[in-house]
Parts: structure tokens; sequence; C-alpha cells
């Protein structure tokens, strides 16, 4: 007999009072963005110092190279959606980021390009296509363990979100340090090491994810085309993308023009499905999703200076001496996800008892916090900078603005993973979670095209990166002193008093928990 999720919460199998599911998914993420961020910490540095690049072509390599890997994930969740389900996406693009991280540990002679150089853009043509099968739907496997009106939804995902940056702090540890002191190679193929981990675990915890993420109808994946069936031939196309994306992530240009054009087809699909096969209350929440993900472009082009021009400037002007010994600069990329460990379960505590008193921000209000946060890192930043007089810049300054950057991330990005899942239909969740990393896409490469703009280490001072720095400080604290104005309109939009009173998981109480009480069902959904 099949185990319901009843059955499920009477046996009392919950970690934290949470779905076991959870903690696989916890696991699987945090050794995915263990991977990833051990090797973006190295990246910008290693096209720099090993292969010779100037700084602006080493930016846009990163730009187009991290724009691509939140692009993908809009194909990946659409074909999870329709066809695959997202746990064979997610297992699938375990195995790519696998062989893609192993193959950047090809590092060859400095400043050697030829075969290895190629093996290095096919390694990132991996990482990028599976990034796209596993990103979305890993969080859309996240958001199916719960009904979408569930109080534990939020507080979920801070903790997967949890997951993903102990990841994010023992990647630029571990493979930041054993790259820049041993060797590239040892840093890659740390990370290589990390996914290979993440992927056993999945493998591994697939019963505890209680059915969820499997194809919509199986029998669908069987069907014969061109003389394979269509499981397959999604397989082979995922091949024939990391060929694509292996060439593309040479020609940066070319990435640019097609974010434009796939974004603005994209956002017309969306309207177009919204306004002709949408009730109205379906199609609001559809808008008040789409703004979100607007205003998280802007947030992502900024924030994302971390790899890049952060990065560098952290490597070459700032005194990054401590207790007598001098740390890498790509050792500091951890900084963000530690502050994240540290204080998402303060903000998890603080939602929760806000929401109890019908206090908490609503999702737009903590959208423009996030930007104002953002915003003052870099004035901070920048008044350190003129602080040091043309020295080098203390590095508390660095500390300071991921303390600052972090905290608008809590505040964004965490809260824009369950708004989507919340707000989207069922059938639609995978595309509008795809569309949510499409637009870290373009931030990304957008974060890539303002890089160049700093002059990192070359033009420190009012011409250099303290102004670019402090121009996109203060639009960032203006837009979120408006979003903030402007937040009980798009509150409105999301219909939270009737949201979740057509959720299949709320039928026959299959409701993982406790049932809500009376009087509390708006005051828990403001989150």
């Amino acid at each position: 007999m099949a185990t319901t999720t009843h059955d499920f919460t009477v046996k009392g199998k919950t970690f934290l009072g949470h779905p076991r599911g959870l903690l696989v998914l916890f696991f699987t993420e945090m050794w995915e963005r263990f991977s990833y961020y051990g090797m973006r910490a190295l990246l910008v540095l290693y096209l720099i110092d090993h292969f010779g690049f100037t700084d602006t072509r080493a930016y846009m390599i990163y730009g187009a190279y991290t724009a691509l890997a939140y692009i993908t994930p809009v194909i990946g969740g659409n074909l999870a959606d329709r066809w695959l389900g997202a746990r064979k996406a997610v297992l699938y693009g375990a195995i790519l980021l696998t062989l893609g991280h192993f193959l950047l540990g090809f590092e060859g002679e400095r400043g050697q390009a030829g075969i290895y150089l190629s093996i290095f853009y096919l390694g990132l043509g991996f990482i990028v296509v599976g990034v796209g099968f596993l990103k979305a739907n890993i969080s859309t496997i996240v958001g199916s363990l719960y009904p979408r009106n569930d109080p534990r939804r939020d507080p979920a995902f801070t903790i997967f979100y949890m997951g993903i940056n102990v990841g994010g702090a023992l990647g630029p540890l571990i493979a930041g340090f054993l790259g820049q002191r041993y060797g590239w190679s040892y840093g890659f193929g740390a990370a290589g090491v990390g996914m290979l981990l993440g992927l056993l675990v999945f493998i591994w915890g697939k019963p505890a994810l209680l059915g969820r993420g499997e194809p919509p109808v199986p029998e669908r994946l069987k069907e014969k085309l061109f003389g394979l069936n269509r499981e397959w031939i999604i397989y082979l196309g995922g091949i024939a993308a990391v060929v694509i994306c292996w060439q593309l992530v040479q020609y940066q240009e070319l990435v640019g023009w097609l974010l434009g054009l796939s974004g603005a087809l994209l956002v017309c699909y969306i309207l177009y499905s919204s306004t002709t096969k949408l009730a109205p209350v379906d199609r609001d929440r559809i808008f008040a999703a789409l703004f979100l993900i607007v205003l998280s472009v802007l947030f992502w082009a900024l924030f994302e200076q971390a790899g890049s021009s952060l990065n560098v400037y952290t490597d070459r002007q700032v005194d990054r001496t401590i207790f007598g010994v001098e740390i890498p600069a790509s050792m500091f990329q951890s900084i963000n996800s530690i502050y994240i460990v540290l204080l998402a379960p303060l903000f998890a505590w603080l939602w929760t008892v806000l929401g109890r008193h019908n206090l908490e921000p609503s999702t737009p209000a903590k959208f423009g916090l996030a930007m104002i946060q953002l915003g003052a890192g870099f004035l901070v930043l920048v008044a350190g900078a003129m602080a040091s007089e043309g020295e080098l810049t203390p590095v508390i300054f660095i500390f300071l603005i991921y303390l600052l950057h972090t905290m608008g991330e809590i505040c964004l990005s965490p809260v824009g993973l369950s708004a989507m899942t919340k707000m989207a239909l069922p059938q639609m969740v995978g595309l509008i979670m795809g569309t949510w990393f499409f637009a870290t896409s373009a931030g990304n490469f957008t974060a890539g095209l303002i890089a160049q703009a700093t002059g990192a280490g070359e033009n420190v001072g009012p011409e250099g990166v303290t102004s670019v720095y402090s121009t996109v400080g203060w639009i960032a604290v203006a837009t979120g002193v408006a979003v903030i104005l402007i937040s009980p309109l798009f509150k409105r939009l999301m219909h939270l008093d009737t949201l979740g009173k057509d959720d299949p998981l709320l039928a026959g109480q299959e409701q993982i928990g406790e049932p809500q009480a009376p009087g509390m069902h708006t005051e828990r959904e403001t989150r």
C-alpha cells in the first residue's frame, strides 16, 4: 500500500518537523553549491592569472557563463513539467555537473591555450546544462512536499537555503585554498568531488521524496520518436545543448542578444497565457510574480559583483592579512554563505514571530528592504576605500559589504523562491521557477557589464570602482524605498486570503503536520 502524507506524519518520520525528503534535498543542493561556488571563486582569477586574459575579457566570460547557467533552468523546468518530472531532471543534471567540474581540472601549462582552453570551455558547457536540469527542479521538489498555504513553506525554503550556503561557504574555503595555494587543478578537482557526493546523496535518498517530482504522465516518456523513446531523446538533447553552450560561452556578445530576445519572448508568453487561460485571481498572482522577477534582475546585477569585480578588487586592493597570515582572495567568497548560515535561522525566527503578531513585512516589502541593504553595502565599501586615502582598503570593509549584501539576499532569495512556488499554478510552477532563474541569468550578464565599468584594481578612486559602486549603491537604495511604498498594491495582487484553497495536497486532509487553527490563515500567509 502506498504511504500517504498523513501516514508519513503519524509515523513521525520527520526532520525538525519537516519531511525527511527536505534533508535529502538539503544535502544534494549543499554539495552542488559547494562545487559551483568553489569553482566560481577561482574562475575570474584563473582566467586572468593562468590563461592571461585581460580583466575585461575575464569579466565577460564570467558574465556569459553565469548568465547561461541561469537561463537554462527555463528549459529544464519546462521539460520537467511536461515530460521528465523534477526528480529525473535533477538526477540527469547532477550527472552532467559532475562531468563538467572534473573537466575543469585539466589545467595545462600557464598561459597555454589550445586543447586545454577548449576543454575548459567544454567543462563550462556541461556545468551550464547541468544547472539547467537541476536548479529550478530541485526547488520545485521542495515546494511539492508542502501544501501551497502550509505555514512551514517559508521556513522550509530557509532551511533549504541554509543547505545552499553551507556548500557555498565550504566551496571557496576548500577549493579556493587548494586552487590558489597548490594549483588550479586541485581546486577544480575538489569541486568535482563535491558534486559527485551530491549525486550519490540524491540517488540514495530517493525513497524519502515520497514520490514527489515523478513524471506527470510516465507513459509519455516511453513514446517512440525517431526510433527512440522520448526520455532518451531528452537526454541526448541535453548533450547537444552542452555542445551549443560550449560555443556560446566563447562568444559573449551573442549571449547578450540571446538573453534579450528570449527574455522578451518569455515574458510575452507568460503574459499571453495569464490573460487568456487563467482565472482573474491566478492571473493577478502571475502579474505579482513577474514584478518580483523583474526587480530581482537589478538585485542580482549588483549582488553578483562578488564573483567578478569585487573578487578582483579584494585580490589587488584590500589588505588581506589577518592575524599575520595573508588570506587568498578566493576564500573571501565564503563570507556571504557563512553569514547566511548564521543569519538565516534568525531571519526565519523573526518572520515567524512577526507573522504571529501580524507585523511581518509582505513579500514585496521584503524585496524593497533587500534593495536598500544591497545599496548600503556598496556605500560602506566606498566609504572605506575613500578613508584609506590611496592605501589598501582595510579588510573589515569587505566583511561589512558582505554582511549587508547577505542580509539583503536573505530578504529576497529564499522569500522569492517560496513566492514563485506559492503563486504559480501546479502546471506552471516549473515555468515560473525557470523564469525566476532567468532573471538571475539576466542579472549575471548585466553584472559582467557593470564589472567592466568599474576598472576594479586599476583606477581605484573617484574615476574607478568607488565611483561606479557609489552610483549603483544610491540607485539600489532609491529603488528599495520606492518598492516599499508601492508594496501594498502588489500584496493585494497576490490574493493571500484565498491562496491554497484549491491545493490538491489539502484534499482529504492529506496535509503534512497539524492543520492551521481558525483565524491564522491570512496572518501566516503574509510570508
